[in-house]
């Protein structure tokens, strides 16, 4: 709903409206995560504008949301998408990879981890060993395949 209001009244009126019952701090969050986390991840998606695959618990397929945008401002051709994974629990470098074949397997131009704790190393360093994302037109640009986002880094 927050998007929709933004897409429809501008950023000037959407930053005067007061979102009451949202995280707005850690540790808000982390309870969140313990109370609920599928409302988390819900919350997580909504924070980066991506969409959950889908309302109900259950299996997902290692993707919790998506993110679908155009290469050039005509937003003609095939849509490309970004994956996410929310993660509100521990960490490892198993979710970097897994992450890494489901973007391969689905063919997206990116995927991001979005996690509650800090990733560990070895996560940044399998982030890092992934390709980069070349969009079409936009030469001297690229974007790293897979990213890591922690919660403290979208508050």
């Amino acid at each position: 709903m927050k998007h929709r209001l933004r897409d429809a009244f501008g950023d000037d009126v959407f930053k005067s409206i007061k979102i009451i019952g949202e995280p707005t701090a850690i540790s808000d969050v982390e309870y969140l995560a313990k109370k609920d986390p599928y409302q988390f991840q819900w919350w997580a998606l909504g924070l980066v504008g991506a969409r959950p695959v889908e309302e109900k618990k259950g299996a997902d397929k290692g993707i919790d949301g998506r993110l679908y945008f155009f290469e050039d401002a005509a937003k003609t051709g095939e849509p490309k998408q970004i994956i996410f994974s929310v993660k509100a629990g521990k960490v490892q470098v198993s979710h970097v990879r897994d992450l890494r074949g489901v973007v391969e397997r689905e063919k997206a131009a990116i995927g991001v981890l979005i996690c509650l704790e800090e990733p560990t190393q070895p996560m940044r360093t399998e982030a890092a060993s992934a390709d980069f994302y070349k969009p079409i037109g936009y030469e001297g640009k690229s974007y790293p395949r897979i990213q890591i986002l922690t919660i403290a880094d979208l508050l």
